[in-house]
């Protein structure tokens, strides 16, 4: 008979506690987390109050929040980000909630502020009801603030979307419109398989074929691969088909019967095939191979992969844009493509140019040495192509007195446009301390470094000797120090 399962034991505040006192504990860490929010959102939204103001003409303002609450400037949103260690996105939604829920919501606030509620459930109804103008909002406030407290979650939603739709019905029909004109095709991040998720928003009539287009290509495929697969699985496979539009056709060709009606003698047509379709086809039969090849599609695909793992053909490699795959799985990113293999670049060189321009071999550089996004607390899930290349120190123009060997490694990182923005005008300062390592410096003097490990808060001092010592040749370490020879 197997042992009894042994429970964990309960933490020293709460040791030999009985079952009753358990509870109680219970209810005071469910109050002491709920409070914990509640402070979280008040901060937020005395942020927003001082920097509600702008500090000249090229200083943004925004309205993260509904109709009738204050703007703030929006270089100011980072720099509270990196004090909580989040994305600015995510800061972002937590003022617009917090602003929503003093200014348009202010009875389910005060039910939120004295810990009778989940906070989360508030932010929620903030969102659902953000479009609701600023004359009408009181109708949802009323009847949230009265529901908030005993019911579950989900009736508390579902109040707020009925009274939303109660309070103001042209603007929800008005953001009914809108939602049906926001079509996207978009993809998930990648699972720890290396799988996917294809999002996409289309008409009825799209979404009808594109379902019986994989549907008849998995029935297809089901005679091909062998009955070992799943219908699930065909259809999977059957829709990255889709995307080699002359292997499909060529396989619908290869699986459908294409005869002549006898009384008429005309071509009979399958379902999936237009009335046009024919004559393309005739036309492809008649290309040669070469010209069928070039019509596929083309890209650029970065993958990281050590050489002990390409040796081993074991391990992982990482693809830009998909995330960290088995390296037995590259074969499925791939796919069928002609595939180019480009040199491995050589980090040790550091190549300065003059020019303001960053060159192709540069950028390249820079993107490997960093890894993607250097901005703090950002997640490394941008691309090459999504990010520009930005000088750390200012370019200044040789006819103004910069220096030569302005750009390189030495003084650049990728920032996503937005991020870019919030240094150039926001007041932000950023240096290359070593390579793939970035120092930061807020307007308030809060200071970050960005390297391998990810993101850490360093002090003022610390962060005057690094960027004060670069200059010199000197990388500075927490604990330690390393010399190199500047390019």
């Amino acid at each position: 008979m197997a042992e009894p399962t042994t429970l964990p034991q309960p933490p020293d505040a709460a040791g030999g506690a009985s079952a009753r006192e358990l509870l109680e504990l219970a209810s005071q860490a469910l109050r002491a987390r709920r409070m914990g929010e509640v402070a979280e959102i008040e901060l937020a939204i005395q942020w927003a109050v001082i920097h509600g103001q702008p500090r000249d003409d090229r200083d943004p303002m925004v309205e993260p929040a509904g109709n009738g609450t204050p703007a703030l400037r929006e270089h100011a949103i980072p720099e509270l980000a990196m004090a909580r260690e989040t994305h600015p996105l995510t800061t972002r939604a937590l003022i617009a909630d917090g602003l929503d829920l003093a200014h348009r919501l202010p009875l389910t606030w005060a039910v939120v502020r004295a810990g009778e509620c989940e906070p989360w459930v508030a932010r929620k109804v903030a969102t659902i009801t953000r479009g609701v103008t600023a004359e009408s909002i009181g109708t949802v406030d009323r009847a949230v603030s009265r529901a908030i407290r005993g019911h579950a979650p989900s009736t508390v939603l579902e109040i707020a979307r009925a009274k939303a739709i109660e309070a103001d019905p042209e603007g929800h029909a008005a953001a009914r419109e809108q939602a049906r004109r926001a079509r996207y095709v978009t993809l998930s991040r990648a699972d720890e398989h290396g799988y996917r998720c294809v999002i996409a928003k289309v008409t009825a009539g799209d979404a009808a074929w594109i379902d019986a287009m994989v549907e008849r290509v998995a029935q297809i495929l089901r005679t091909t691969l062998g009955a070992d697969h799943n219908h699930d699985e065909l259809r999977s496979v059957a829709l990255g088909w889709l995307a080699r539009p002359v292997e499909l056709l060529k396989l619908l060709l290869e699986h459908t019967e294409i005869g002549t009606d006898d009384e008429t003698g005309e071509v009979v047509r399958p379902a999936w095939m237009p009335e046009d379709a024919l004559a393309t086809v005739e036309r492809f039969c008649t290309l040669p191979a070469r010209r069928l090849a070039r019509l596929r599609n083309r890209g650029q695909l970065f993958v990281h992969v050590s050489e002990a793992v390409l040796r081993a053909g074991r391990g992982v490699a990482r693809v830009e844009g998909v995330g960290p795959v088995d390296v037995r799985q590259l074969h499925e990113v791939l796919g069928n493509a002609e595939v180019t293999v480009t040199p491995v670049l050589d980090l040790r060189g550091r190549r300065r140019v003059d020019a303001y321009e960053h060159p192709e071999d540069v950028k390249d550089h820079v993107w490997l040495q960093t890894g993607g996004d250097c901005f703090p607390f950002t997640p490394r899930t941008a691309v090459r192509d999504g990010v520009d290349f930005d000088h750390a120190v200012p370019y200044r123009s040789p006819d103004t007195g910069g220096s030569p060997g302005q750009t390189g490694p030495h003084n650049s990182g990728p920032l996503r446009r937005q991020h870019h923005r919030t240094k150039t005008f926001g007041g932000y300062s950023s240096r290359v301390v070593g390579p793939g390592r970035h120092l930061w410096r807020t307007p308030s003097g809060l200071a970050y470094l960005v390297d391998h490990t990810g993101t850490s808060r360093i002090d003022a001092e610390q962060a005057e000797t690094m960027a004060d010592s670069v200059q010199d040749g000197v990388e500075i370490y927490v604990g330690h120090s390393l010399a190199y020879e500047p390019a």
